[in-house]
């Protein structure tokens, strides 16, 4: 080989190279390129497929509802207690309402008892107004408990005398009530004081 031969041939190396490196470098530049695109893509992804991002969305609106649900059960409580204490300071007045009328009767008695000295009259008004304060307490719900022939009962009787010798038909029932018992609603306010038969 000559010398020009060999010129040439390290020419066509030279050349080669030349082109393999800008190959080589426009391949680079394109993976700076893809690796420089890649960080926004990844960041878009990770705003929207990142794990603890939504954990922490999610967090945040259940710590929300917590603290609402926390306020509302506070004011049911407030309010509660506020219309309790209003029931205790006021629940009798239904009663109260229903037993004043007697009371005004009673007073308008006492008036005219101090007029007449007939035992007859003021017995009757008295029995006129023991119609009206049972009728009255009947209205809230209070009625006595029947003791008249009745079967002993623990749930509405309490036993504060045995009475022996009264035979066999006598026996577990009520002989005398010695105070009357009352219910309101069905439930035992006050239990019938009897004597049972032995």
């Amino acid at each position: 080989m000559n010398e020009e031969e060999l010129k040439n041939m390290e020419e066509d190396n030279i050349l080669d190279r030349t082109e393999e490196q800008v190959t080589d470098d426009s391949e680079v530049g394109k993976t700076a390129a893809d690796s420089t695109a890649a960080p926004e893509e990844v960041a878009e992804g990770t705003e929207e497929n990142d794990p603890l991002a939504s954990a922490r969305h999610e967090i945040e609106e259940l710590k929300d509802k917590y603290l609402r649900s926390v306020a509302e059960f506070d004011n049911y409580r407030k309010r509660t207690l506020k219309e309790k204490a209003e029931l205790i300071l006021n629940g009798g007045e239904k009663a109260v309402q229903a037993i004043l009328p007697v009371i005004d009767d009673m007073e308008r008695a006492m008036e005219n008892g101090e007029k007449t000295e007939d035992p007859a009259v003021l017995r009757e008004g008295m029995e006129l107004i023991y119609h009206k304060f049972m009728k009255a307490l009947e209205s809230l719900g209070v009625k006595k408990i029947d003791t008249k022939d009745a079967d002993f009962n623990t749930d509405i009787h309490e036993a504060v005398a045995m009475v022996p010798g009264m035979g066999d038909d006598k026996k577990g029932k009520v002989i005398d009530c010695l105070q009357t018992g009352y219910q309101l609603n069905d439930k035992v306010i006050r239990h019938a004081k009897v004597a049972v038969g032995q």
